[in-house]
């Protein structure tokens, strides 16, 4: 009673106290409000008899259900790595190496156990809900690790006398052991999906096997036509939104190293319309054709015009004047993305223009580019490269090293 009149008190305070203080565009005023948030929610169910973890887990809960959660994302993202951090070091403080090594067939069976049935739930689960074999054991591998609930719900219950200390120390130093060996299980996960995507007969690459027709049959999804860098980008922030796809590669290595990692790419040339036909681009919600190639897309656009004339219809242009000239004459909503296609950072207003076209919040869409535009720029870092050198190449500025 007392968790549920918090959270209902919870719901109707604070978005009219975050429109409140958001009104006042102080960052320091808004980052305070969100740890005076989190601090009085442990304080109030350690009040309560209860354990202010809980408490915390409770205030992010609601932190998350509110209209300025992107915001509160973004506030918090400097944070974010040193408090995973601290609470991966408390995770590892829970291993009891004494305990171990005194009832390892114990901890070792409740080790297996969990991840034996949290796998076998999540695989089943999966494939439940459309995916294939192997991208739903390679689910079930990376999720099958114990949660972070658990240490709260462990730790409620040894408070309120559920259960002993021992009971309890065990239980935790298992659910953290699940935890630490989670990134060898993603790994074997990788291993054993990428080995059943290679064993696939030639459907698999042609769409023509369960996944591909389920997506066809659905009534939500979109159809990305070229699979190269500015392609890659929008089908990654599909995903990010969940948004199904059906991708179309006419570069057949391109396709099967797609495939070969479960992404729904396929073989196959969008300008032949028996192939436009078989991945139901009829019942598409838009085309969205990212090809390189001036004259193929043109080639793309004229055929899907001519079989779909009230398509809605994303283009990569060559140049201004090519974007133009789809737009009048071929009514296509086409955009430059990128000169030269290695800049890939470009590219995401071509896709956040998708997202936004296809029915996502502006706030979502600039909070899912943003996100991506770091990991790219992470990425690129970690190889040598830094943000100032990076945004004059984007520009098509030479860095001189002799400078």
């Amino acid at each position: 009673m007392a968790l549920t009149s918090i959270a209902f008190a919870g719901r109707v305070i604070l978005n009219p106290l975050f429109r409140t203080v958001a009104q006042a565009k102080s960052q320091e005023a808004f980052l305070g409000v969100v740890l005076l948030t989190v601090l009085s929610m442990s304080f109030m169910t350690e009040g309560l008899g209860l354990s202010n973890t809980l408490g915390a887990f409770l205030a992010g809960v609601l932190l998350s259900e509110t209209k300025y959660r992107y915001q509160i994302e973004a506030d918090i993202a400097p944070f974010r790595g040193i408090l995973l951090g601290l609470f991966f070091v408390t995770v590892g403080f829970e291993i009891d190496l004494g305990l171990i090594a005194s009832n390892l067939p114990l901890v070792g069976s409740l080790v297996a156990m969990i991840l034996l049935i949290k796998t076998s739930v999540l695989s089943a689960l999966s494939k439940a809900f459309g995916l294939s074999w192997s991208n739903s054991i390679q689910t079930g591998l990376i999720l099958s690790q114990g949660g972070e609930f658990a240490f709260v719900a462990f730790g409620l219950a040894r408070s309120l006398g559920i259960l002993d200390p021992a009971t309890t120390k065990l239980l935790l130093t298992s659910v953290a052991l699940t935890m630490a060996i989670t990134p060898t299980l993603s790994s074997v996960g990788s291993t054993i999906a990428k080995k059943m995507e290679e064993e696939s007969d030639v459907t698999h690459y042609l769409g023509q096997d369960s996944e591909a027709n389920e997506i066809r049959e659905s009534n939500d999804f979109a159809v990305v036509v070229g699979y190269g860098k500015v392609g890659r980008l929008v089908c990654e922030l599909l995903d990010k939104k969940f948004y199904k796809y059906v991708g179309l590669e006419i570069n057949p290595n391109r396709a099967i190293e797609a495939r070969n990692k479960g992404l729904p790419v396929f073989y196959g040339d969008i300008g032949r319309p028996e192939v436009a036909e078989a991945f139901g681009v009829e019942k598409a919600n838009a085309v969205i054709l990212t090809i390189s190639d001036k004259a193929e897309t043109n080639r793309a656009v004229i055929a899907l015009r001519r079989a779909f004339p009230n398509k809605k219809i994303f283009a990569r242009a060559a140049d201004a004047d090519h974007a133009e000239r789809l737009q009048r004459t071929l009514d296509v909503i086409a955009m430059v993305p990128v000169v030269p296609e290695d800049s890939i950072l470009l590219s995401l207003p071509f896709g956040g223009a998708v997202l936004r076209s296809l029915g996502a919040a502006q706030e979502e869409v600039n909070a899912i580019l943003e996100n991506t535009r770091k990991d790219i720029l992470t990425s690129r870092n970690k190889c040598g490269y830094n943000e100032k050198d990076l945004v004059l190449t984007q520009l098509g500025i030479q860095i001189d090293d002799d400078s």
